[in-house]
């Protein structure tokens, strides 16, 4: 069965690949597994219908045949469980949540009077948690012996500091985002996403 999973209409990122759905994209893309998906508009997101799927009225959603989830992390390990190959020995946690403050700080809070002094603040958790990364990674080109779903999840999470600067300072973690993004299934999955945006079918 073709399982169906939802997204922007029109994504916040305008196609940059950060929405969650690309996670959920990527990990189908990586295990060979076709999926249809179904675009929902922000209104949308917020009836009853949806909320059915996903509580929180957000995306992604993931439906097969009766089976629903909700939550990009969730998602990611079911198909990983379901498909060999793609399961962490070790999937680490504790990265994602400073990066995402910081995220949503640059978006939310730049006008507000305590965000020059608070941004510090955000990224020196985040350089704690780059430099923890950085060691566990060391000369490694995965967390695990092979690309798995903690590879998967760790880089889509890393991408949203791009343009900050802050990873320049670790070339290992650079260079680890450069071998996720050139991974054929990232390409298909990111394809995928902009043409939702742009409107023009994907080139490969």
């Amino acid at each position: 069965m073709t399982p169906t999973i939802t997204a922007f209409e029109r994504s916040p990122d305008r196609g940059k690949g950060l929405a969650r759905d690309m996670r959920v994209r990527w990990a189908l893309e990586e295990v060979g597994q076709p999926y249809d998906v179904r675009l929902l508009s922000f209104s949308e997101m917020k009836e009853s219908a949806h909320r059915m799927l996903h509580p929180f009225g957000q995306i992604p959603t993931y439906e097969e045949g009766d089976l629903v989830l909700f939550e990009s992390g969730a998602i990611v390990f079911h198909i990983a469980e379901r498909h060999a190959g793609l399961l962490p020995h070790d999937a680490n946690a504790t990265v994602e949540p400073p990066i995402v403050d910081r995220s949503m700080a640059t978006i939310l809070e730049r006008d507000k009077t305590w965000y020059e002094e608070r941004l510090p603040i955000l990224e020196d958790r985040v350089r704690v948690r780059l430099d923890e990364l950085s060691s566990r990674l060391g000369r490694a080109d995965w967390l695990d012996d092979a690309f798995s779903a903690g590879d998967l999840l760790m880089v889509t999470v890393l991408r949203r500091l791009n343009g900050s600067g802050i990873l320049e300072k670790y070339p290992n973690l650079s260079a680890y985002i450069a071998r996720g993004e050139a991974r054929p299934a990232y390409k298909r999955a990111f394809d995928d996403q902009l043409a939702v945006f742009t409107g023009k079918p994907p080139t490969g």
